[in-house]
C-alpha cells in the first residue's frame, strides 16, 4: 500500500488519519467490490427486465413492472433490512435447501440487495433507451432481411447502450453513495470502517475524511465515464 495517505496525515498533524488509514483503505476496497459486482449482476438481470418492460403487455411485462415499481419505490435501507433480517425468519427453510450459509453473512445479503436494486434502475434506463431508438432502424433492418432477434442484438441494442451511457454513469455514482447503507448491517465498507474509527476515537473529524474519499471517488468515476462516453460517441460528433 502506498505511503502517501500516511504522509498527508502526518503533514496535517492528524494522528487519527495516520492510524486508521489502513482500515479506511480496506473499507474502500469493500465498497468498490460491492458496487462493481452489484452493477454487473444488476446489468445482467436488467436486460430481460427491460425487454419485458419494453413489450408493455403480458404477464412478464406485469411482473417486471411490479419488480421495478417495488425496488424503485422503497428505500435501499429497507430492502437491505428485509433481506438481511428477513432471512433469519426463514433460517430453518434456508438450511433445508442449503442457502443459510449465504444468507447468514451480511456481505452476501448486501450484495444481493444492491444487485436487485440496481437491476430495477438499470432496467428502466435500458427500456427507455430502447424506446428512444427511431422506429426507422427496425424498418431498415427488416428491409435488409434481418430477423427481429438479430436486428435487436446488432442494431437496436448498441444504439440503446450509447443513449443510456450517461444515465448508467449516474446510476454507478448513486450506488457508490448508497453503498454506505452496508455499514448498518455490520459490513465494514468505507462507512463501516469510518464509524468504527469514530467510535474508538470519539473524534467526528473522521467522517470528514470519509466524505472527502467519497467525493474523490465520485469525481474520478465521473471523469472516467466522460472519457468513455467521448470515445464511444466520437462518430456522432464528427457527423454533426
Amino acid at each position: 500500500m502506498s505511503d502517501w495517505p500516511v504522509a498527508i496525515g502526518t503533514w496535517l498533524g492528524n494522528d487519527i488519519f495516520v492510524r486508521y488509514w489502513p482500515r479506511l483503505a480496506e473499507g474502500l476496497g469493500v465498497t468498490l467490490q460491492l458496487v462493481a459486482i452489484s452493477i454487473v449482476l444488476g446489468g445482467l438481470l436488467s436486460l430481460p427486465l427491460a425487454l419485458a418492460r419494453f413489450r408493455n403487455r403480458g404477464f412478464a411485462s406485469t411482473l417486471a413492472y411490479g419488480y421495478v415499481y417495488f425496488f424503485r419505490g422503497t428505500p435501499l435501507l429497507a430492502q437491505t433490512f428485509l433481506v438481511y433480517y428477513g432471512a433469519g425468519e426463514f433460517s430453518d427453510t434456508l438450511r433445508g435447501i442449503g442457502l443459510w450459509g449465504f444468507f447468514k453473512e451480511a456481505y452476501w445479503c448486501v450484495l444481493l440487495t444492491f444487485s436487485l436494486n440496481t437491476a430495477a434502475y438499470q432496467a428502466e434506463i435500458l427500456a427507455g433507451a430502447i424506446r428512444a431508438v427511431p422506429r426507422g432502424q427496425w424498418e431498415a433492418a427488416h428491409a435488409l432481411g434481418l430477423s427481429k432477434p438479430v436486428a435487436f442484438v446488432k442494431i437496436i441494442l448498441p444504439q440503446a447502450f450509447v443513449t443510456a451511457l450517461r444515465p448508467y454513469g449516474n446510476e454507478v455514482i448513486l450506488m457508490i453513495k448508497g453503498s454506505a447503507v452496508a455499514s448498518v448491517v455490520t459490513v465494514f465498507d468505507l462507512m463501516g470502517a469510518t464509524r468504527l474509527a469514530a467510535n474508538r476515537t470519539f473524534d467526528e473529524q473522521v467522517y470528514l475524511w470519509a466524505a472527502v474519499v467519497y467525493l474523490l471517488l465520485v469525481e474520478t468515476i465521473r471523469r472516467v465515464w466522460d472519457l468513455i462516453e467521448r470515445g464511444l460517441t466520437r462518430h456522432l460528433r464528427r457527423r454533426a
